[in-house]
């Protein structure tokens, strides 16, 4: 199913007390979060998931990854084995273990858009290469360099990716991600988003100069809404955690938000809490604490 609606619905409230409202739903970012650094998952928080799911309260894994990217956690879904990759363009059920997900909801980038974004950010950041990322292709240009874990399905210029008679057509485009090889990092998110607009959601998960380009309005937060809204689950009623830039509107709409302790400034700026850092187990220490709050 494809969804391309404007969500409005991730805009936080106005801020209620949040801390003795029992959580029901557990949002968390995997990679520099959840995951260790080598990408594993402790035995401490595999622990800590399952307990929370024991107890009733719902564990979303909520990334940037996509969703063939999701073998290091497809063993933790629990009962509903849904996550939302792509940072909110896909909910995918992940029963079906790698190779076998299935898209629940699609919240694709029109070509139109990305087509606008490319030109755009070309024009405001000459040497800036791109990759399209769709639901289960990856294409990239020939200068985009070796930044990710798999053989590419092809290589061409972005126009001719995102051309409306592309070979690549019949299938959604998730985001689209931009490289640029001298750009300070957070310098090139700023310039990116004051140069594409209102065309395209613009954010960046990557500690390089890698940003990540998705549908007007797609964002962690906005999918969230819509999974809470589905299931009666009130932003209040959601802990959220993440470390980068990508999740700054998660942790703000969420009711309780908590920054690692390896997490980028704005992060720790837009969370209500902080744990320690993710080679730390700091989701586990945050949500053993919730549960013995419950107790």
């Amino acid at each position: 199913m494809r969804d391309n609606d404007p969500v409005t619905s991730a805009t936080r409230q106005p801020e209620t007390r949040t801390a003795t409202t029992p959580p029901r739903l557990i949002a968390t970012d995997l990679d520099g979060t959840l995951l260790r650094d080598d990408k594993s998952v402790s035995p401490r928080t595999i622990a800590a998931l399952a307990a929370a799911e024991e107890a009733g309260i719902e564990v979303f894994f909520v990334t940037g990854r996509p969703a063939r990217w999701m073998d290091v956690v497809s063993d933790h879904v629990h009962g509903h084995g849904l996550a939302i990759c792509g940072n909110g363009a896909a909910v995918v059920d992940l029963h079906g273990g790698p190779g076998a997900h299935r898209f629940v909801k699609v919240r694709e980038l029109a070509r139109e858009n990305a087509l606008d974004a490319v030109r755009l950010l070309r024009d405001a950041a000459p040497g800036t290469v791109y990759a399209v990322e769709q639901t289960y292709g990856f294409h990239q240009e020939p200068a985009y360099p070796k930044l990710h874990m798999e053989v590419p399905d092809g290589f061409a210029p972005a126009e001719e990716l995102l051309a409306p008679d592309s070979h690549t057509a019949g299938e959604p485009v998730l985001k689209i991600l931009a490289h640029h090889p001298a750009l300070d990092p957070d310098a090139f998110l700023t310039l990116a988003r004051l140069a594409i607009g209102d065309r395209a959601t613009v954010t960046r998960s990557s500690p390089s100069a890698l940003l990540e380009i998705s549908g007007p309005d797609v964002s962690k937060a906005s999918t969230l809404a819509l999974c809470c809204a589905e299931r009666g689950i009130s932003h209040e009623e959601v802990v959220a955690f993440g470390d980068m830039p990508n999740d700054v509107e998660m942790l703000t709409w969420a009711g309780r938000s908590y920054a690692m302790g390896n997490a980028h400034p704005d992060v720790l700026a837009a969370a209500s809490g902080r744990t320690v850092a993710n080679n730390d187990d700091g989701v586990a220490v945050v949500i053993e604490r919730l549960l013995d709050e419950r107790r």
